[in-house]
């Protein structure tokens, strides 16, 4: 089941700001106290050094691009990939006081990855923050928060036709429910896209709250969370395409990083966590040879070595100050060698 985003062409800003000094009181947060999530913890993870390369796949406040621009200093380059708007405004911002090189692409990040690799471009360092940034929770009349009455949108590229109001419109039911099974993992997907169907049309947030309710057996609606936390979450990521995009980005990420370059990933629900555990798990694998095979023949070599065994979870103190960062998973690997390189760094 695909939700594909129509997203114009792929844009790309180039600026270039050579400040050495720091501009920022408080370089962990971005505009308006916004926190970004593990952001020391990213940081160390991917080690960037004074003049390299680094690309920011997710952008949003910048909160985590503005650290790396102080560790990459006045010779470095820092490339931001964002489709949302809002996040190329911000960066607007960034780039005026930044301490290094910038450049914006605006375009999912998958595309944007592949755009940038065309150009020939390699990097030392790559991350991404998955999911849904608080700017987009936010602004209550995009319709991601199930807190505040709004329109069914939820797109992060506006310039994307599909919605979730189109969703929960014309899908059938027995769609609805695998989506909200799927994608939101959630047990009463039958119910409630039952009742999705019996109430439409649906227009707003606050009409696919009521929907959600009257699909789940009563004392689910007073568990742990939000009721509707599951069911919002699932159209967030069928509306704009998520888990696609992090299939099709993770290997052209990896593609774009230098041998010794690291790669970190922070996801916040067990389907983003689970792809990115298993992507770094299989780079770093290195003989395939059956068992009782005497000696390898295959030659594979592992091109990773996994830096976070487990995710890396942020603490009581960070949680307290940013909720959101309660289910925040980051992983890492270090890349060591091409693929299809054996150990001398010849192609076989």
């Amino acid at each position: 089941m695909t939700a594909a985003a129509r997203l114009a062409p792929i844009g790309a800003k180039v600026s270039d700001s050579r400040q050495s000094h720091n501009p920022f009181d408080r370089p962990e947060q971005g505009p308006r106290g916004h926190l970004p999530v593990l952001a020391g913890e990213l940081v160390d993870l991917i080690g960037p050094q004074l003049g390299e390369t680094v690309i920011d796949c997710t952008f949003g406040a910048g909160g985590h691009a503005r650290l790396v621009a102080e560790r990459i200093g006045a010779e470095g380059t820092l490339i931001a990939i964002d489709r949302d708007p809002v996040a190329q405004a911000h960066f607007q911002a960034f780039e005026t006081e930044a301490a290094c090189r910038t450049r914006f692409v605006a375009a999912e990040f998958s595309q944007a990855l592949k755009y940038l690799q065309n150009e020939g471009i390699r990097a030392s360092a790559l991350y991404m923050d998955l999911g849904m940034s608080s700017l987009q929770v936010d602004a209550a009349e995009r319709g991601f928060s199930y807190s505040h009455d709004a329109p069914l949108d939820m797109r992060m590229d506006p310039r994307q036709e599909l919605t979730a109001e189109v969703i929960v419109n014309t899908w059938s039911e027995q769609q609805l429910a695998q989506m909200l099974r799927e994608l939101g993992e959630e047990r009463y997907a039958g119910g409630i896209s039952r009742q999705i169907v019996a109430r439409r049309p649906l227009t707003s947030t606050s009409d696919l709250v009521e929907a959600i309710k009257a699909g789940m057996p009563a004392a689910a609606r007073f568990g742990s969370g939000h009721p509707a936390r599951r069911s919002f979450q699932a159209l967030r990521i069928a509306v704009n395409g998520e888990l696609e995009a992090v299939d099709a980005a993770l290997p052209i990420a990896w593609d774009s990083l230098e041998i010794g370059g690291r790669m970190a990933v922070i996801s916040f629900h067990s389907l983003e966590d689970r792809r990115i555990k298993r992507f770094f798990n299989d780079l770093a694998t290195g003989c395939t040879c059956p068992p009782e095979l005497p000696v390898c023949v295959c030659g594979h070599e592992p091109e990773a070595e996994v830096l976070t065994r487990r995710p890396i979870s942020a603490g009581e103190e960070e949680v307290g100050m940013n909720p959101r960062a309660r289910s925040a998973r980051l992983r890492g690997a270090l890349k060591l060698r091409e693929a299809n390189e054996n150990p001398a760094g010849e192609v076989r």
